[in-house]
């Protein structure tokens, strides 16, 4: 897909690893729609950064939790930009830990709600916009963890291994029209309220490459994967080899 003149909609556009994504799109042509959640000021910000690169960009705010709230984001995308031709579902919640044994139904079903339904209900609206004759591209943001199984954060586990899984139902879903894809994240940025020292130890004893990735590194697989057209069902990890 050549990208200039395309829209494109990022949930969690606004902060971290989402702005990176929508600075990526925008620098490469794209028309944004950023989503954020409560970021209001960090959106804001980055719409004036994206807009700085010739684009349109708009920003919408939604709370993912909510079901109707999440069925409205690319109604209103479409609203305002006209046809989307780019979905990249980046908002996720990371709680500090949740375990087998103490999470709660209220956690539960807010990780669900944000981290599977979420993608879900916009995956299927993006996809019904999409005219018959023409071409979608989804992008998925996952976790490098899952290659590896273990009990942490158990349910947060849950959901993203349901999102990887509905990546690869998808590619077969909605081809020929529509790619799904994703990028698998490891050590990219340091966690709230820990800073880049953190991250840097973590690379030298758990990476491989003894080197964190950026959010740059990122966008770059994720332009690479929406600019190809005979990729779909990939999961690419962006770990430096953590979770081998």
């Amino acid at each position: 897909m050549e990208l200039e003149g395309k829209v494109a909609v990022i949930t969690g556009g606004a902060v971290r690893v989402g702005r990176a994504l929508t600075l990526a799109l925008a620098e490469a042509g794209c028309d944004v729609f950023i989503h954020y959640g409560r970021s209001a000021a960090p959106a804001q910000q980055t719409r004036a950064d994206a807009g700085a690169f010739g684009v349109e960009a708009h920003i919408y705010s939604a709370n993912l939790a909510d079901a109707a709230a999440t069925q409205g984001v690319i109604p209103a995308a479409v609203d305002r930009c006209g046809q989307v031709d780019v979905l990249i579902n980046s908002a996720a919640i990371f709680p500090e830990e949740d375990t087998f044994s103490t999470t709660e139904l209220p956690l539960w079903d807010k990780l669900f709600a944000v981290n599977l339904r979420a993608p879900f209900l916009l995956s299927q609206a993006f996809a019904a916009q999409i005219p018959p004759d023409g071409q979608g591209k989804i992008v998925n943001i996952l976790d490098a963890r899952l290659r590896r199984p273990a009990p942490d954060h158990f349910v947060y586990r849950l959901a993203k291994g349901g999102l990887w899984s509905m990546t690869e139902m998808l590619a077969h879903e909605l081809a020929p029209r529509i790619t799904a894809n994703a990028v698998a994240l490891g050590a990219i940025l340091p966690p709230p309220g820990e800073d880049v020292t953190y991250l840097e130890n973590l690379a030298q004893t758990q990476v491989p490459l003894k080197q964190p990735g950026s959010p740059q590194i990122v966008a770059e697989n994720v332009l690479h994967l929406l600019r190809q057209d005979f990729l779909t069902g990939v999961v690419i990890p962006i770990d430096g080899g953590q979770f081998l």
